[in-house]
């Protein structure tokens, strides 16, 4: 099996089965849960007893690969669960009163070993071979935005559980009390923050994650998601990554900070240049500005990912860069500009509710081919982009992303780029799978258009 994610090789993953075996019987874990996630980022679980691990390390779990989003076809439906034991970590909330629950991720594999294509871990790693194969490690940092809800009127739905504003110091509110309980259960599980406030909107809140590489990042969202809604659980009120849940409130990111290393050395740094970005940093900016569109539909994969990127605040609407600009897609931030380990680019165009496997994959590849084909990288946006018409926008230069869900798929199916990287498989899966969801959505007929339709 490809362990080339996190460059494990056969003895490395053989010492930490035998680590995590030991820490399970001293830990004295009651129950294992076997997670992995379908092809839109929705997380599974499988749960044994301890007494069953070593044979899942050794044998695998075996499931119906047919009955999971985008896995496999009916008649090739034996799969398994291979637990990757460098994702071990005791779970913060007991299942009940002394039971301790651990948690480790799994790849999937066909029966003779072979990893399942449509495996989103597996995607990625595809992508982290790639890069690796040039010589290049590749890392993530994400600040997550949600939103902390509770019920409304019956006929008003969820709103928002607090009426702070950005970095407010809110005092009579569940919302500084459930972002101290999630950091708390993060950093239990090894997962390190960097900062935490209240975001723009009402309910609204973020959440930063130090950097690491891609694989394990992704690993961090999804055990992100879960501890958040479930800390939001035990508080009374509910969180959702939602892209857009309120009509006149902003949409919630996943503005992501990626960086290249070769060895030890930040491969986007360069001291000599004005803004300390290396010709390799302005390539891979330029391939992900090239393939924007082609990726977008998996960087914002829902109906609602479009609400954001028309009207949300500070989205994204063109391919383009900038320098600190927040109306860009890409920025390249200016703190500490001779620090070359934190030397990156900041992608602003992901939203909270993406599958950060594919996400990630789609980003890197995008980069990477834009290294392989030397891409130039035009000049920087310095206009507030946000402010622009469209028309504006196209005598600029600028090519505009995605408005829909629609035009987005559109761009995907043309893409022979995303088909190789996402793999035959998921690619066919996935535009089915979408194009179903457009036209579930554009069949409804809205409480808008019965208030102004209805008299016609």
């Amino acid at each position: 099996m490809d362990n080339g994610g996190n460059g494990l090789d056969l003895a490395t993953m053989s010492s930490q089965t035998d680590n995590v075996l030991r820490l399970v019987e001293q830990q004295e874990i009651a129950f294992i849960r076997l997670w992995f996630t379908d092809i839109f980022g929705s997380l599974k679980t499988v749960m044994m007893s301890p007494a069953e691990l070593e044979s899942a390390f050794e044998e695998g779990v075996g499931f119906d690969g047919s009955s999971i989003e985008g896995f496999s076809r009916i008649s090739e439906s034996d799969t398994l669960l291979r637990p990757d034991p460098s994702t071990y970590q005791p779970l913060p909330f007991d299942e009940a009163a002394g039971l301790q629950t651990a948690r480790l991720f799994c790849d999937i594999t066909m029966p003779d070993g072979d990893p399942l294509y449509a495996d989103p871990r597996q995607v990625l790693r595809r992508q982290m071979h790639a890069a690796r194969e040039m010589g290049f490690e590749f890392f993530a940092s994400p600040e997550i935005e949600f939103y902390v809800t509770k019920p409304g009127a019956p006929d008003d739905g969820p709103r928002p559980a607090d009426k702070g504003g950005y970095f407010d110091q809110a005092k009579r509110n569940e919302a500084p009390k459930l972002r101290r309980q999630a950091i708390s259960a993060l950093e239990y599980m090894g997962i390190t923050t960097e900062f935490s406030h209240h975001e723009a909107s009402p309910g609204q809140q973020e959440i930063d994650l130090r950097h690491t590489d891609a694989l394990t990042m992704a690993d961090n969202i999804v055990t992100f998601k879960y501890i958040v809604k479930t800390v939001a659980e035990s508080t009374g009120v509910h969180a959702t990554f939602m892209p857009k849940p309120f009509k006149d409130l902003d949409g919630s990111a996943m503005h992501t900070h990626f960086s290249l290393f070769e060895g030890e050395t930040n491969a986007f740094h360069d001291p000599d240049d004005e803004i300390s970005l290396s010709v390799v940093g302005r390539q891979f900016i330029a391939g992900i500005l090239e393939h924007a569109r082609e990726i977008s539909a998996v960087t914002n994969q829902w109906v609602n990912s479009y609400k954001r990127l028309q009207f949300g605040s500070e989205a994204p609407t063109a391919a383009t860069w900038g320098i600190s600009n927040r109306s860009a897609m890409v920025r390249v931030p200016t703190y500490r500009l001779h620090k070359a380990e934190s030397r990156r680019i900041e992608v602003r165009s992901l939203d909270s509710a993406c599958n950060p496997y594919l996400a990630f994959a789609a980003v890197l590849a995008a980069g990477l081919k834009g290294i392989e084909g030397e891409y130039e990288l035009d000049e920087p946006a310095r206009d507030d982009v946000f402010a622009l018409t469209r028309r504006e926008r196209r005598a600029m230069g600028y090519r505009d992303l995605p408005n829909s869900l629609d035009e987005a798929l559109r761009y995907l199916e043309r893409s022979e780029f995303m088909a190789e990287v996402l793999g035959e498989q998921v690619f066919e899966f996935y535009l089915r799978a979408k194009w179903d969801e457009w036209h579930e959505y554009t069949s409804q007929v809205t409480p808008w258009e019965i208030d102004t339709g209805l008299d016609l």
